[in-house]
């Protein structure tokens, strides 16, 4: 795809899980990409350490999961704010937490990022950008290439918590300030089990361990009303000092391989888009890392941003799309940032945090409080506002078990192209006709449910739909109640508002 003028279609700043996801997306449904990143080779460090039910089914849609799950190690538990939840096999076919360093993950996208043919350009840093009516221009710097002028139509900042992306396009970051301080390091531990996962609290803090690789270590230590600037240099010694302050001995720990600080500071973009620009991950927002869930956050953003964006580019859908990423996903990201002020909340130390603690515990017996937070972590139950009264609309759709002419299948499978899908269930010829109007970008697939009922986090199961359309996030945009004639206004307006309007002839 060539452009007069254009170095490409859109370049995304940032080469971590989420700028990589994001190129992937666009890569896949044939836009062009740059990737540009400020660091000349990807980071040891890993600062996350763990996928969730729905990345995971995310990385499942694109056919890619089982990279993912051959690296990394599946665990039976999570927990809010140290506090063990339990997990429900039946409501994804990948319930539980896959633990893996974030430089792993990484590895992973990049590899795939090259199989699609996207271009990443490293030791590339954003230090300004110019917009007008028909693209970006993105300055990038580095020590040795110098200044150098980018053009495309559209930029994502996916550049983390200190964004230049989000600063040069003057997009406002509210939130809260630390309260606290927070130590993190892979290190060695020789007089523990490689099994061994520990989280302890006493009256200065909380610190715990958990094994990634045989031999080697998480350390994290936390000091609550302890607050150290972002700015100042992090060490070994100080995570070792960190440790002996809140646990009275330092273990042994020996031999690290990177260390770094974090906070509890909560802050949130307050649009995700200024114009042709528009930010994705942590540049969008930041929070306490409670649960696991930014890295998480960052992927399913790009998931809902890419095929949106996409489509805009080929001209398919109007530029009004991409409103529905903001509309979409800043309250899923404010909600995050919401129960991980809960989580610092509920761990710090005293008397009457412990009592609350205590309480909130007692609550976590209870089936449906537990649903609660395993959804509300997992971001199995997130819904997003679209029109329909079928109760699939706006949620993730279940993988469900398919037999079609081909074969059998299911959904998931159905998405590994990245397209959106039209499924009819009950053969009904209304849904294929209407369908004929999008052929050229959404696939219809005809075919009998395995199943009756569909699990649903949050409400159980509901009957298997006549038909459903599915976006290329996972996320069902129209859906027919069994037995009853398919509405072909509603599908008509569904397939428009998402898709464009249908082809003639």
């Amino acid at each position: 795809m060539e452009h007069t003028g254009m170095d490409a279609d859109v370049i995304v700043a940032g080469a971590g899980p989420t700028g990589l996801m994001l190129a992937c997306e666009l890569r896949l449904a044939g836009v062009d990409v740059m990737v540009v990143e400020r660091l000349p080779d990807r980071t040891g460090e890993s600062r996350a350490g763990g996928i969730h039910s729905r990345t995971l089914e995310v990385l499942d849609q694109r056919g890619i999961l089982d990279r993912f799950l051959d690296a990394g190690e599946l665990q039976p538990v999570g927990h809010f704010s140290g506090m063990y939840l339990d997990f429900d096999d039946s409501e994804s076919r990948h319930p539980y937490p896959l633990m893996i360093l974030q430089s792993t993950i990484e590895q992973l996208l990049e590899e795939w990022a090259g199989e699609l043919g996207v271009r990443i350009r490293r030791s590339s840093e954003v230090i300004g950008i110019r917009q007008d009516a028909d693209g970006v221009t993105v300055e990038t710097g580095s020590e040795d290439a110098g200044t150098t002028s980018l053009r495309a139509r559209w930029l994502v900042g996916c550049d983390g918590g200190r964004s230049a992306v989000r600063k040069l396009a003057g997009i406002g970051f509210p939130g809260t300030p630390a309260t606290m301080t927070a130590l993190i390091g892979d290190v060695e531990l020789p007089e523990l089990r490689e099994d061994y996962v520990w989280v302890r609290r006493t009256p200065a803090g909380d610190y715990s361990a958990i094994a990634f690789e045989p031999g080697w270590f998480r350390v994290i230590t936390s000091e609550y009303d302890r607050v150290v600037g972002r700015d100042e240099p992090v060490t070994f010694e100080q995570l070792r000092e960190s440790l002996v302050r809140v646990a009275g001995t330092d273990f042994g720990i020996n031999s690290p391989r990177w260390v770094s600080r974090f906070n509890d500071a909560a802050r949130q973009a307050d649009r995700y888009r200024e114009g042709r620009v528009l930010l994705a991950g942590d540049a969008a927002h930041i929070h306490f890392p409670a649960g696991g869930q930014g890295l998480n956050m960052g992927v399913q953003d790009a998931v809902n941003l890419g095929w949106k964006l996409a489509s805009v580019v080929r001209g398919d859908a109007p530029e009004s799309l991409l409103d529905t990423y903001h509309a979409e996903r800043h309250p899923v990201g404010a909600r995050v940032l919401q129960n991980t002020r809960a989580q610092s909340a509920l761990a710090r130390p005293g008397a009457q945090h412990d009592a609350l603690r205590e309480i909130f515990g007692e609550l976590m017996v209870f089936d449906d409080v537990n649903r609660h937070l395993r959804g509300m972590l997992t971001a199995l139950d997130v819904r997003y506002a679209l029109d329909g009264d079928h109760p699939l609309v706006g949620r993730r759709v279940p993988d469900a078990d398919l037999k079609t002419a081909d074969g059998e299948t299911c959904v998931y499978e159905l998405l590994h192209e990245g397209r959106p899908v039209l499924v009819g269930l009950e053969g009904n010829p209304v849904v294929a006709a209407v369908a004929k109007g999008w052929a050229d970008r959404v696939d219809y697939v005809e075919a009998v449910a395995e199943e009756e009922a569909w699990p649903v986090p949050s409400i159980d199961e509901v009957p298997a739909p006549a038909a459903v359309l599915v976006r290329p996030d996972g996320h069902v945009a129209w859906a027919a109640h069994p037995g009853e004639e398919p509405d072909a206004a509603a599908l008509r307006a569904a397939l428009t508002t998402w898709f464009g309007p249908a082809r003639q002839g």
